[in-house]
């Protein structure tokens, strides 16, 4: 057998779907097709064709709510194949995986190949909250093999054999410079102003690894910073069904540094945002979780330029917000307090698997 496989028996064990792997790369321009055998028990097959399905859906709401019609379910894509009896027309030829596997399966043993197109979006879960039942919300993708006389026929769900896999982007080669964002502050009873400065070293940064916030500080006014709040939030636009786009908190961090009137101040703090710290959040993104596989916060979507936006399903992106609490000093200084902010967007992804993590 070729190293690992993936392996899938319908419930009443007429047929078995093989995959060498269920994470699929989107690079952007292109993306990984996906290439699989299905094992198909000639008895049960008869004179019936056999088939095998890629769909890609959206799902928002809970499957306790079909029946009343509010929950959303949507094929962005579907491509079918009939795999036998084979159809005419130019084929690809078959991976190494493919032809080890046809070789050891014998002759009831049939491949596939499915091009994803790059315009699809990527899988992406949100977090169901602790009472949710059901599938999760979300954009998903599935290999499903059935047997049937036509296309028109209803497939039971234990004849058929059917497995979930991902559509993944990895952190480009190329990243811009790190963002940067400051803003000068004029408070009453003070001449001079207060102005903050924060700096990220880079662009994209990895799931996992520390993320570096240089600060600057000049302090021109008579007031005193108590303190510095730094948060990330994640924005998830869910486009292709109602236009929602919310904010959600998935870190936030104080530290008691001052800086008194008439003084600067320059720091770098360093924060990670982790899944772990985020499980009860319910609808938080997350990128698409197989089943019995720890997942992590959602990857930034990579759009390709021209792309149309509402096919995507769910767009992710995050900002990093960082807020000065500024007083007067003594005892009635807070009550007094005022925020001095900045924000700025960021990247937050995988490596490549070959890439060597950096920090």
């Amino acid at each position: 057998m070729p190293g690992k496989v993936f392996k899938k028996t319908s419930p009443n064990g007429k047929l078995s779907l093989y995959l060498g792997k269920r994470d699929f790369v989107d690079h952007v321009d292109s993306v990984d097709p996906v290439d699989g055998v299905v094992l198909v028990d000639p008895e049960y097959l008869g004179d019936r064709k056999a088939y095998v399905t890629m769909a890609c859906a959206f799902r928002y709401g809970r499957d306790d709510l079909d029946v009343i019609g509010l929950s959303f379910r949507k094929d962005i894509y579907l491509a079918t194949l009939q795999i036998y009896p084979p159809e005419g027309g130019e084929k690809p030829p078959n991976t190494p995986m493919q032809e080890q596997l046809l070789k050891k399966l014998g002759a009831n043993a049939y491949p596939f190949h499915f091009e994803i197109p790059n315009n699809l979006p990527c899988s992406v879960t949100l977090q169901p909250g602790p009472d949710d039942v059901g599938k999760s919300c979300g954009v998903d993708f599935e290999i499903k093999g059935f047997c049937a006389e036509n296309l028109e026929e209803k497939i039971h769900k234990r004849n058929s054999v059917r497995l979930i896999i991902r559509k993944v982007q990895f952190a480009p080669d190329n990243t811009g410079k790190g963002p940067k964002a400051e803003t000068t502050r004029q408070f009453m009873m003070s001449d001079k102003p207060l102005h903050l400065e924060v700096s990220l070293d880079k662009e994209i940064f990895y799931h996992g690894d520390p993320i570096a916030v240089n600060i600057k500080i000049n302090n021109e006014t008579n007031k005193i910073v108590k303190k510095t709040k730094i948060g990330i939030e994640q924005i998830t636009d869910v486009v292709l069904y109602s236009l929602d786009k919310y904010s959600k908190g998935v870190l936030s961090e104080e530290f008691t540094d001052t800086v008194n009137g008439s003084s600067s101040f320059s720091k770098t703090y360093f924060i990670t945002p982790l899944l772990s710290n985020n499980r009860e959040k319910r609808g938080l993104a997350l990128d698409g979780k197989l089943k019995d596989q720890d997942t992590n916060l959602a990857s930034t979507t990579i759009l390709r330029p021209g792309v149309d936006k509402e096919v995507l399903g769910i767009l992710v992106s995050y900002k990093l917000k960082v807020n000065l609490m500024v007083s007067r000093g003594g005892i009635l200084g807070d009550l007094t307090a005022s925020d001095v902010g900045v924000e700025l967007p960021f990247t937050l992804m995988h490596p490549k698997p070959s890439a060597r993590r950096t920090l």
